[in-house]
């Protein structure tokens, strides 16, 4: 799959796939999706092999997963979201 998307894009994305889906199944799925970030791009394949576990049960799961596995520079600036008041 050959695709570009935001970071706001990705959770709707991971409800595509069927779950449980292992690690490894979801990252062949979603290889080649680049995930336009605050700090650049990423491969969203390459950042849930990066997750450390080994199998979602829904995309929920999935989504809270790659938000460790992500890089805090590619969610934006500290003291930028509207939480930090």
């Amino acid at each position: 799959m050959q695709e570009s998307i935001t970071l706001g894009r990705v959770e709707s994305l991971l409800e595509d796939l069927s779950y449980p889906v292992s690690r490894r199944d979801a990252a062949t799925s979603l290889d080649g999706v680049t995930v336009l970030m605050a700090d650049g791009n990423a491969d969203l394949g390459e950042l849930v092999r990066n997750c450390l576990t080994s199998e979602f049960t829904d995309a929920k799961d999935l989504y809270y997963e790659l938000n460790n596995a992500m890089p805090i520079e590619a969610l934006g600036e500290p003291g930028q979201s509207d939480g930090d008041a």
